[in-house]
């Protein structure tokens, strides 16, 4: 049965569960895939419908292989997968691959992973490209967008039920909406009371993008867990900070996915809290303390470069970095 949770209609009329399971860092492969499939299996079971995977997450084969054994007609299910940033040369290519790694018919949410492409999918020597400057490099993400257009409109119309993007700032979205006929279903960024980013959210909704939020709980030995406000909110509702966060994301009309292999945390996750105007204006206020105020996704960023994924933070038009060294 799935779990009692708020959903949100997207652009194209769909419902998107507000609570999603994000497979990212999933443990797949030969020998390992086991063990992801039958965490899903647990997921479902729990009441998660939205899966959320990527070709770079290498598992798209394992979710699609839990969504066809749990015995949950395909319906109820709401599938997101991500282009990799060293495909967006030949998205046709790249959706094949996912539909056929996938086998569940039809993806609901298909999305652009970065802004930015790579030459190769070796981090170390790939040069990353998409700004009009580095055409030279492979195609803009405005062109890349048209192209997922087609496909989405045209190729494999029925195929993709909607497609979005993902890490896009205010500026990266301007520019992309100067060109795009259809406009984004999804934003999917990091968003969590660490790093509200209330203008991209607010920009978002006012063009009727609808944001769902990764690492809403951060990453690794997360600050947010050990939070002093999460968890003077959390004491006095008898939960955890994780859930408290969770919470305080939905009730600000953004979707979360949430990564756990932990039965009783996926239950945690998916048990949302009603909290009060002052509980959301606390929660709201902690990105304001400068020594809280960060990104916490350090698996994207490069210490040494201080890029991410090849770009800079301005050319990715973040105002907010990592704190790494307080994080």
């Amino acid at each position: 049965m799935a779990a009692d949770i708020p959903s949100f209609t997207l652009n194209t009329g769909a419902k998107i569960p507000s609570v999603g399971m994000g497979c990212w860092q999933g443990q797949q492969g030969a020998g390992r895939d086991n063990e992801l499939v039958s965490a899903l299996l647990t997921a479902i079971k729990v009441g998660y419908r939205h899966l959320d995977t990527a070709q770079f997450y290498a598992n798209e084969e394992e979710v699609g292989q839990a969504v066809r054994e749990s015995g949950v007609p395909r319906s109820e299910f709401f599938v997101t997968t991500k282009m990799s940033p060293a495909a967006v040369k030949d998205p046709v290519k790249e959706i094949d691959s996912s539909l056929s790694k996938l086998n569940i018919d039809y993806i609901d949410l298909w999305l652009m992973h970065w802004p930015q492409g790579l030459t190769s999918t070796d981090m170390s020597s790939a040069q990353a490209f998409g700004l009009e400057n580095q055409k030279d490099l492979g195609p803009t993400f405005n062109e890349t967008w048209a192209k997922m257009e087609d496909i989405f409109l045209n190729t494999h119309r029925g195929k993709v039920k909607a497609i979005g993007i993902s890490n896009f700032s205010p500026k990266n979205l301007e520019i992309l909406l100067r060109t795009a006929k259809v406009v984004p279903a999804v934003n999917q960024i990091e968003a969590h009371p660490y790093l509200p980013d209330q203008e991209l959210v607010d920009l978002c909704k006012e063009k009727g993008i609808h944001v769902t939020a990764y690492s809403p709980l951060g990453q690794y030995n997360s600050p947010i867990h050990k939070d002093s406000d999460l968890e003077q909110i959390a004491k006095a509702h008898d939960t955890t900070t994780a859930n408290v966060a969770l919470s305080w994301a939905v009730q600000r009309g953004t979707s979360v996915a949430p990564k756990s292999t932990n039965e009783k945390r996926m239950k945690q996750n998916i048990t949302l809290l009603k909290l009060s105007d002052a509980e959301m204006k606390t929660i709201d206020a902690i990105s304001k303390d400068p020594k809280r105020s960060t990104r916490l996704n350090v698996s994207a960023y490069n210490k040494q470069t201080k890029r991410v994924i090849g770009w800079t933070l301005e050319e990715l038009g973040w105002d907010v970095g990592f704190n790494v060294d307080e994080a």
